[in-house]
């Protein structure tokens, strides 16, 4: 038989179902039924919630901060019976008495969080989708664009820059393959051109063909090539006045 588990929010509700979802990974043979209530900022609207909790009752995990609607919850979880877990109180209480300062009741804090949280996510599945080359179409899109010869940094880079929410695509250059059109053309995303020593670029190729078991000399990991290689994508930097970065 499932049990039920009611988390409730005054905002999203993102940050009480993660904290949620890590716990129940301590508990996995146990059959869980979710029950998530979002926006949750008036007291007619707690009410509506609970009404709806005494159908299916089971422990309370949430995040309010307004104490009238805390203490209006926690006497409903008395009167059922039911646990009702603040998620955030020991760790804003905690740093209450250390910082000395009484914390502030914001919902609109938490909700700009939860902003942050998707909006790098969408950062993320977009420098995903336009990773090595994809999707050049839109690359209008992006807030910056990375090009660069094979093994440049440019995925680990665009990666990082995901992270914090930033729209990063990257382009690999290569020898007598034309870049897309469209890179000449962007207003809006800075297109940074990456580039690194021949010497050291030939170090890193051989060492990743190594790792994958690939012992055949090419052109690949051939100085003189690697040379040319990179002298011409400096070359395009130059012609567009690209800013360049020596990785």
């Amino acid at each position: 038989m499932a049990h039920h588990i009611h988390m409730i929010s005054d905002s999203t509700g993102e940050t009480v179902n993660s904290v949620m979802r890590s716990v129940l990974t301590q508990f996995e043979d146990i059959e869980v039924e979710e029950h998530t209530w979002s926006l949750v900022r008036t007291m007619g609207q707690l009410e509506r919630v609970m009404n709806e909790v005494k159908k299916e009752p089971g422990p309370i995990l949430y995040t309010i901060v307004n104490r009238d609607m805390q203490a209006a919850l926690i006497k409903e979880c008395r009167k059922m019976r039911l646990p009702c877990i603040a998620v955030l109180s020991t760790i804003t209480r905690e740093l209450s008495h250390y910082f000395g300062v009484e914390a502030k009741q914001n919902t609109g804090a938490q909700h700009e969080l939860d902003e942050e949280y998707f909006k790098k996510m969408d950062a993320i599945h977009f420098t995903l989708a336009h990773d090595d080359g994809q999707e050049t179409d839109n690359l209008d899109e992006a807030d910056i664009v990375l090009v660069g010869a094979s093994r440049t940094s440019k995925t680990p880079t665009c990666v990082y820059l995901s992270y914090r929410g930033i729209n990063a695509a990257n382009v690999p250059f290569v020898k007598g393959v034309d870049l897309p059109e469209i890179l000449f053309t962007l207003k809006k995303p800075m297109v940074v051109g990456l580039f690194i020593s021949p010497e050291r670029l030939t170090q890193i190729r051989k060492s990743r063909l190594l790792s994958l078991n690939e012992t055949k000399e090419t052109t690949y990991v051939d100085l003189d090539s690697i040379m040319e290689e990179v002298r011409e994508s400096r070359k395009i930097f130059t012609k567009y006045n690209w800013p360049t970065i020596d990785v």
